[in-house]
Protein backbone atom coordinates (compact mmCIF):
# COMPACT_ATOMS: atom_id res chain seq x y z
CA UNK A 1 0.00 0.00 0.00
CA UNK A 2 1.23 3.39 -0.89
CA UNK A 3 0.87 6.24 1.69
CA UNK A 4 1.22 8.34 -1.46
CA UNK A 5 0.20 7.08 -5.11
CA UNK A 6 0.92 9.24 -8.60
CA UNK A 7 0.56 12.94 -6.57
CA UNK A 8 1.19 15.18 -8.57
CA UNK A 9 0.73 18.83 -7.81
CA UNK A 10 2.68 22.93 -7.64
CA UNK A 11 2.24 25.69 -6.16
CA UNK A 12 2.99 29.10 -7.21
CA UNK A 13 4.71 31.85 -5.34
CA UNK A 14 2.87 33.87 -2.76
CA UNK A 15 0.43 31.53 -2.83
CA UNK A 16 -1.52 30.12 0.69
CA UNK A 17 -2.11 26.46 -0.37
CA UNK A 18 -4.18 24.68 1.93
CA UNK A 19 -3.81 21.02 1.65
CA UNK A 20 -7.02 19.32 2.65
CA UNK A 21 -7.66 15.69 3.62
CA UNK A 22 -8.72 13.25 6.53
CA UNK A 23 -6.16 11.70 9.15
CA UNK A 24 -4.36 8.99 7.70
CA UNK A 25 -5.00 10.62 3.82
CA UNK A 26 -0.90 11.29 3.08
CA UNK A 27 -0.62 14.69 4.20
CA UNK A 28 2.40 14.28 6.21
CA UNK A 29 3.96 12.02 4.04
CA UNK A 30 3.76 14.60 1.36
CA UNK A 31 5.13 17.46 3.49
CA UNK A 32 8.24 15.03 5.12
CA UNK A 33 8.57 14.53 1.07
CA UNK A 34 8.55 18.05 0.39
CA UNK A 35 10.97 19.31 3.29
CA UNK A 36 13.41 16.16 2.64
CA UNK A 37 12.52 14.04 5.82
CA UNK A 38 11.56 11.69 3.65
CA UNK A 39 13.05 10.10 0.50
CA UNK A 40 10.06 9.73 -2.61
CA UNK A 41 10.63 5.80 -3.99
CA UNK A 42 9.54 7.50 -7.31
CA UNK A 43 9.38 10.58 -9.00
CA UNK A 44 10.94 14.03 -7.74
CA UNK A 45 9.84 16.95 -5.42
CA UNK A 46 10.88 20.75 -6.14
CA UNK A 47 11.13 24.08 -4.08
CA UNK A 48 11.56 27.08 -5.86
CA UNK A 49 13.61 24.63 -8.52
CA UNK A 50 15.43 23.23 -6.24
CA UNK A 51 15.64 19.32 -6.40
CA UNK A 52 14.80 18.35 -2.23
CA UNK A 53 16.34 15.10 -2.15
CA UNK A 54 19.66 15.87 -4.59
CA UNK A 55 20.15 19.33 -3.15
CA UNK A 56 18.82 18.94 0.86
CA UNK A 57 20.97 21.92 2.58
CA UNK A 58 19.98 24.28 -0.86
CA UNK A 59 16.35 23.34 -0.32
CA UNK A 60 16.55 24.07 3.69
CA UNK A 61 18.04 27.58 3.07
CA UNK A 62 14.77 28.44 1.19
CA UNK A 63 12.27 26.54 3.43
CA UNK A 64 10.87 26.78 6.88
CA UNK A 65 8.77 23.77 8.16
CA UNK A 66 6.84 23.60 11.42
CA UNK A 67 6.14 20.14 12.41
CA UNK A 68 2.86 18.61 13.88
CA UNK A 69 4.03 18.36 17.81
CA UNK A 70 7.24 19.89 17.78
CA UNK A 71 9.68 19.72 20.04
CA UNK A 72 12.34 22.32 21.79
CA UNK A 73 14.63 21.93 24.94
CA UNK A 74 12.66 21.63 27.48
CA UNK A 75 15.25 23.17 30.42
CA UNK A 76 16.07 26.26 27.66
CA UNK A 77 14.34 29.46 27.01
CA UNK A 78 12.64 30.23 23.80
CA UNK A 79 15.61 32.35 22.62
CA UNK A 80 17.62 29.72 23.80
CA UNK A 81 16.29 27.45 21.80
CA UNK A 82 16.15 29.94 18.86
CA UNK A 83 19.74 31.12 19.40
CA UNK A 84 20.75 26.97 19.06
CA UNK A 85 19.04 26.56 16.06
CA UNK A 86 20.20 29.78 14.42
CA UNK A 87 23.94 27.61 13.93
CA UNK A 88 22.95 25.04 11.75
CA UNK A 89 22.01 28.33 9.19
CA UNK A 90 25.68 30.20 9.91
CA UNK A 91 23.85 33.24 11.41
CA UNK A 92 26.62 35.71 12.93
CA UNK A 93 25.54 36.15 16.95
CA UNK A 94 24.25 39.60 16.36
CA UNK A 95 22.58 38.56 13.63
CA UNK A 96 20.69 35.91 15.26
CA UNK A 97 20.11 37.83 18.03
CA UNK A 98 18.42 40.55 16.31
CA UNK A 99 16.29 38.09 14.33
CA UNK A 100 15.26 36.17 17.58
CA UNK A 101 14.35 39.55 19.04
CA UNK A 102 11.91 40.12 15.83
CA UNK A 103 10.58 37.05 15.88
CA UNK A 104 9.70 36.41 19.10
CA UNK A 105 7.83 39.64 19.24
CA UNK A 106 6.18 38.82 16.34
CA UNK A 107 4.81 35.52 17.32
CA UNK A 108 3.69 37.24 20.76
CA UNK A 109 6.72 35.93 22.78
CA UNK A 110 8.04 38.52 23.28
CA UNK A 111 9.28 38.60 27.25
CA UNK A 112 8.73 35.48 28.11
CA UNK A 113 12.00 33.87 29.60
CA UNK A 114 10.51 30.88 31.66
CA UNK A 115 12.01 27.23 30.02
CA UNK A 116 10.14 25.72 27.48
CA UNK A 117 9.30 22.59 29.78
CA UNK A 118 6.21 25.25 31.17
CA UNK A 119 4.54 26.17 27.49
CA UNK A 120 1.41 25.22 27.00
CA UNK A 121 0.96 23.62 23.17
CA UNK A 122 -0.23 27.36 21.54
CA UNK A 123 3.29 28.83 22.83
CA UNK A 124 4.79 25.66 21.67
CA UNK A 125 3.36 26.20 18.50
CA UNK A 126 4.13 29.96 18.05
CA UNK A 127 7.90 29.26 18.97
CA UNK A 128 7.75 26.43 16.22
CA UNK A 129 6.59 29.25 14.09
CA UNK A 130 9.43 31.52 15.04
CA UNK A 131 11.74 29.02 14.44
CA UNK A 132 10.49 27.75 10.91
CA UNK A 133 10.59 31.77 9.64
CA UNK A 134 14.38 31.55 11.80
CA UNK A 135 16.67 31.67 8.50
CA UNK A 136 13.58 34.06 6.50
CA UNK A 137 12.70 31.38 3.86
CA UNK A 138 10.56 31.80 1.12
CA UNK A 139 8.45 28.86 1.53
CA UNK A 140 6.91 27.95 4.75
CA UNK A 141 5.34 24.51 4.96
CA UNK A 142 3.12 23.90 8.17
CA UNK A 143 1.28 20.41 8.90
CA UNK A 144 -1.57 20.68 11.10
CA UNK A 145 -0.64 24.26 12.48
CA UNK A 146 -3.70 24.88 14.13
CA UNK A 147 -4.22 20.98 15.56
CA UNK A 148 -4.98 21.47 19.48
CA UNK A 149 -5.12 25.25 20.26
CA UNK A 150 -7.72 26.79 21.68
CA UNK A 151 -9.62 29.55 19.51
CA UNK A 152 -7.49 32.50 20.02
CA UNK A 153 -4.63 30.87 18.75
CA UNK A 154 -6.74 29.70 15.66
CA UNK A 155 -7.42 33.34 15.23
CA UNK A 156 -3.50 33.76 15.64
CA UNK A 157 -2.22 31.71 13.22
CA UNK A 158 -4.79 32.58 10.64
CA UNK A 159 -3.61 36.30 10.88
CA UNK A 160 0.20 35.11 10.91
CA UNK A 161 0.01 33.07 7.82
CA UNK A 162 -2.23 36.05 5.77
CA UNK A 163 0.39 38.08 7.32
CA UNK A 164 3.42 36.36 5.62
CA UNK A 165 1.20 36.01 2.47
CA UNK A 166 1.02 39.63 1.98
CA UNK A 167 4.96 39.46 2.20
CA UNK A 168 5.34 38.03 -0.61
CA UNK A 169 5.81 33.98 1.12
CA UNK A 170 4.82 30.66 0.10
CA UNK A 171 2.33 28.89 2.58
CA UNK A 172 1.81 25.52 2.58
CA UNK A 173 -0.46 23.65 5.29
CA UNK A 174 -2.23 20.72 6.01
CA UNK A 175 -5.31 20.37 7.92
CA UNK A 176 -7.84 17.91 8.49
CA UNK A 177 -10.32 20.76 9.62
CA UNK A 178 -12.10 22.42 6.02
CA UNK A 179 -12.77 25.53 8.05
CA UNK A 180 -9.04 26.55 8.34
CA UNK A 181 -8.55 26.09 4.92
CA UNK A 182 -11.44 27.86 4.21
CA UNK A 183 -10.49 30.78 6.34
CA UNK A 184 -7.11 31.71 4.96
CA UNK A 185 -5.92 29.72 1.45
CA UNK A 186 -5.86 31.06 -1.94
CA UNK A 187 -6.09 27.69 -3.34
CA UNK A 188 -6.55 24.07 -1.73
CA UNK A 189 -5.62 21.10 -2.64
CA UNK A 190 -7.76 17.68 -1.55
CA UNK A 191 -6.02 14.58 -0.75
CA UNK A 192 -7.92 11.19 -0.22
CA UNK A 193 -5.74 7.46 0.04
CA UNK A 194 -2.70 9.24 -1.37
CA UNK A 195 -4.44 10.69 -4.04
CA UNK A 196 -4.72 14.08 -4.86
CA UNK A 197 -8.73 14.01 -5.99
CA UNK A 198 -9.14 18.14 -6.48
CA UNK A 199 -7.58 21.27 -6.44
CA UNK A 200 -8.25 24.97 -7.38
CA UNK A 201 -10.08 27.77 -5.93
CA UNK A 202 -12.93 26.99 -3.22
CA UNK A 203 -15.55 27.04 -5.50
CA UNK A 204 -13.83 25.45 -8.36
CA UNK A 205 -13.07 22.41 -5.85
CA UNK A 206 -16.44 22.16 -4.79
CA UNK A 207 -17.83 21.78 -8.18
CA UNK A 208 -15.19 19.44 -9.32
CA UNK A 209 -15.88 17.64 -6.00
CA UNK A 210 -19.66 17.41 -6.88
CA UNK A 211 -19.09 15.30 -9.76
CA UNK A 212 -22.60 16.78 -11.99
CA UNK A 213 -23.49 20.04 -13.31
CA UNK A 214 -26.80 19.61 -12.32
CA UNK A 215 -28.52 22.78 -10.56
CA UNK A 216 -30.71 22.57 -7.48
CA UNK A 217 -33.22 24.55 -7.26
CA UNK A 218 -35.55 24.81 -4.29
CA UNK A 219 -39.39 26.30 -5.05
CA UNK A 220 -42.00 27.34 -2.28
CA UNK A 221 -45.21 28.20 -2.98
CA UNK A 222 -48.54 28.90 -1.27
CA UNK A 223 -50.70 25.89 -1.10
CA UNK A 224 -50.19 22.88 -3.35
CA UNK A 225 -47.06 22.59 -5.18
CA UNK A 226 -48.09 21.45 -8.58
CA UNK A 227 -46.03 18.97 -10.50
CA UNK A 228 -43.43 20.73 -12.95
CA UNK A 229 -42.91 19.01 -16.48
CA UNK A 230 -40.59 21.35 -18.24
CA UNK A 231 -38.20 20.64 -20.61
CA UNK A 232 -34.53 20.30 -18.63
CA UNK A 233 -35.68 19.27 -15.39
CA UNK A 234 -33.56 15.57 -14.17
CA UNK A 235 -35.62 14.61 -11.43
CA UNK A 236 -38.19 16.64 -8.59
CA UNK A 237 -39.11 16.07 -5.17
CA UNK A 238 -42.24 17.33 -4.41
CA UNK A 239 -43.38 18.42 -0.45
CA UNK A 240 -46.68 19.52 0.79
CA UNK A 241 -46.30 23.91 -0.90
CA UNK A 242 -42.43 23.08 -2.06
CA UNK A 243 -40.61 21.11 -4.03
CA UNK A 244 -36.88 20.53 -4.43
CA UNK A 245 -35.90 20.81 -8.30
CA UNK A 246 -32.88 19.33 -9.93
CA UNK A 247 -32.15 20.71 -13.62
CA UNK A 248 -29.93 20.76 -16.34
CA UNK A 249 -29.75 24.81 -16.09
CA UNK A 250 -30.78 27.31 -14.18
CA UNK A 251 -34.57 27.18 -15.42
CA UNK A 252 -36.34 29.71 -12.70
CA UNK A 253 -37.69 31.65 -15.06
CA UNK A 254 -39.47 28.79 -16.67
CA UNK A 255 -40.54 27.48 -13.40
CA UNK A 256 -41.92 30.75 -12.42
CA UNK A 257 -43.89 31.32 -15.81
CA UNK A 258 -45.37 27.90 -15.27
CA UNK A 259 -46.30 28.93 -11.77
CA UNK A 260 -47.86 31.94 -12.97
CA UNK A 261 -49.59 30.24 -15.41
CA UNK A 262 -51.42 28.16 -13.62
CA UNK A 263 -52.03 30.67 -10.54
CA UNK A 264 -49.75 29.73 -7.84
CA UNK A 265 -47.54 32.24 -6.01
CA UNK A 266 -44.56 31.60 -5.41
CA UNK A 267 -43.04 32.48 -1.92
CA UNK A 268 -39.64 31.20 -2.88
CA UNK A 269 -37.32 30.69 -5.85
CA UNK A 270 -34.06 30.43 -5.70
CA UNK A 271 -30.34 27.83 -6.31
CA UNK A 272 -29.13 26.17 -3.56
CA UNK A 273 -25.42 25.53 -3.95
CA UNK A 274 -23.82 22.29 -2.00
CA UNK A 275 -20.88 24.10 0.30
CA UNK A 276 -17.80 23.11 0.11
CA UNK A 277 -17.67 21.31 3.49
CA UNK A 278 -21.58 19.20 1.84
CA UNK A 279 -19.33 17.78 -1.17
CA UNK A 280 -16.34 17.40 1.16
CA UNK A 281 -18.39 14.77 3.77
CA UNK A 282 -19.56 12.93 1.42
CA UNK A 283 -17.15 12.60 -1.09
CA UNK A 284 -13.98 11.82 1.31
CA UNK A 285 -16.25 10.48 3.81
CA UNK A 286 -18.93 9.33 2.22
CA UNK A 287 -21.73 11.58 4.02
CA UNK A 288 -22.00 13.81 7.39
CA UNK A 289 -22.85 10.90 9.48
CA UNK A 290 -19.47 9.16 9.54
Amino acid sequence: MNAVDALSLDVGKGEVFGFLGPNGSGKTTTIGMLVGLIEPTAGRCFVNGVDVTRNPLAAKKITGYLPDGIGFYPGLTARQNLKYFSRFYGMSDAAAEARIKELLEYVGLGGVEKPTEGYSRGMRQRLGLAQALLNDPEVIFMDEPTNGLDPQGVITFRNIIKDLAGKGKTVFFSSHVLEEVHQVSTTIGVISKGKIIARGTTDEVRRKMQGDDLTTIVVRVNGAMPQLALPGIVSAEYHDGSAIVKAKADIRDQISEELFRQNVRVRELRVRERTLEEVFLETVYGGAAQ
